[in-house]
């Protein structure tokens, strides 16, 4: 057995022979990106701000603040199951939480609400997570009682996570799915964090984490900058959870840029692109915005692969802020404000790219790069993905100076030699199903022997 140094448009594309390969649109994942609608987004959100406040430490009441806003997604998850065949259950999974002598004063007890799709597959045990958090705030983190209406921070994730159930319930999908709206966000990601302990505790085989944080609004506060054609994916770099062996690796191969995360939403732009018109997704190579961060990070920080989908400009006069009106300026997170053409169209980046890891082979095994001789070509090498089965693989192909793959070369064997030298190149592998889905790319490890 080979040995591997331990350790991770739309193309016509060619194989070395001249065999093509072209990349299509998969007309069932079309037509779901088709059903999302901006006028149910719109009522969703409505709906959400009309709670008044969402805040993690509100009163419990029928139709104010959290524990209310929580039970109208639970209601909306609940009336999904009928439409899917046995595969979707929904709960409300309560928690508690110490006191941190910081935005938590007394022991409190959150919740999580989570709709689980089912795979159908036993043998294919991976999981997809796609979250947002539900809980909102006005100026004051602390202050549970005044108004915050949250309709974009974070009411327009949550709205996007309704439509997704809605839609992709009624569909199957040999891995697990589970759309999650998480609470205690503006106290210190303290939902998130729950979950991405319990998901180590458990050792779920979490594959991708997709967090969706205020992802409706087009336009920034300060220079009145309008643009629903962009919107920002951030990945972390050098991993949290980084090991010593892990660091030694990325030296060696200079691979600061191709962490699992960065290849996730590397991913997310080729496929999000490809099923969504007039859109571009920008890569942010960040973990979050400079400084801040979101429920992505705790998943980062367990060794998990996590993103954040992020609107392309911040109003900042709509966010963390006061219901008022001030010097002519209208200040607060008010559904007014935001573009539900444009929180369409990023729902259905997120459809595209979860229904395409969902139902593609998982990643190509022992991917790696001969490196024991010195040439002008490179030899890749890999195993058959663990679960579901490849019908081929792509090798993809980037200049040093690129940031996205800018090649992708068809193969149905298990090895390639390419006339593109490992000196001016990265590489990765992408297993291929039969439905033409493609798994995450891994990027090679040297072979030395």
């Amino acid at each position: 057995m080979r040995k591997l140094l331990p350790i991770f448009v739309y193309f016509i594309v060619a194989t070395l022979s001249a065999q093509t390969q072209i990349i299509n649109r998969d007309s069932e994942i079309e037509k779901m990106v088709s059903e999302i609608s901006a006028s149910s987004l719109e009522q969703y959100v409505r709906d959400l701000a009309g709670f008044k406040t969402r805040h993690t430490l509100s009163e419990k009441s029928n139709n104010r603040g959290i524990l209310a806003s929580q039970n109208y997604v639970l209601d909306h998850f609940k009336s999904f199951e009928k439409e899917a065949d046995g595969r979707l259950s929904s709960e409300i999974d309560f928690f508690t939480i110490p006191a941190d002598n910081r935005r938590i004063p007394t022991d409190s007890q959150l919740g999580n609400v989570i709709a689980t799709l089912k795979g159908s597959d036993p043998n294919d045990d991976r999981i997809f997570i796609i979250m947002a958090h539900i809980d909102s705030r006005a100026l004051d983190v602390m202050d549970a009682k005044i108004d915050a209406p949250g309709a974009n921070d974070d009411g327009s994730g949550v709205a996007a996570i309704i439509e997704l159930v809605k839609i992709m319930s009624k569909k199957s999908y040999p891995a697990t799915i589970k759309f999650v709206v998480v609470s205690g966000e503006e106290q210190g990601l303290k939902g998130a964090e729950y979950l991405a302990k319990k998901a180590k505790a458990e050792n779920w085989n979490l594959v991708a984490t997709l967090n969706n944080d205020m992802i409706g609004n087009s336009r920034s506060s300060q220079t009145d900058l309008s643009d629903n054609t962009r919107v920002r994916i951030f990945s972390e770099g050098i991993p949290m959870a980084e090991t010593d062996q892990m660091a030694a690796i990325r030296r060696y191969t200079n691979s600061e840029n191709d962490s699992k995360s960065r290849q996730l939403a590397r991913y997310m732009k080729e496929v999000g692109e490809r099923y969504v018109d007039q859109i571009e997704v920008k890569l942010i190579y960040r973990n979050d915005r400079f400084l801040r961060g979101g429920d992505h990070t705790p998943f980062a920080r367990e060794g998990f692969t996590a993103i954040r989908v992020c609107e392309m400009n911040e109003n900042y006069y709509a966010q963390h802020e006061n219901v008022r009106e001030e010097d002519g300026i209208q200040y607060g997170d008010l559904p007014e404000f935001m573009d539900f053409e444009y929180m369409r169209k990023i729902t259905g980046i997120n459809l595209a790219s979860l229904a395409y890891l969902a139902t593609a082979p998982s990643e190509p095994q022992m991917v790696g790069i001969d490196v024991r001789r010195l040439s002008n070509t490179s030899t890749l090498r890999w195993d058959a993905p663990k679960t579901g089965k490849a019908k081929g693989y792509y090798v993809l192909i980037r200049e040093t100076s690129e940031s996205i793959w800018t090649k992708k070369i068809y193969t149905e064997d298990n090895t390639l030699t390419i006339p593109y030298s490992k000196d001016n190149y990265f590489f990765a592998v992408q297993s291929v199903g039969e439905n033409g889905h493609e798994s995450m790319a891994v990027f090679p490890q040297p072979i030395t022997r």
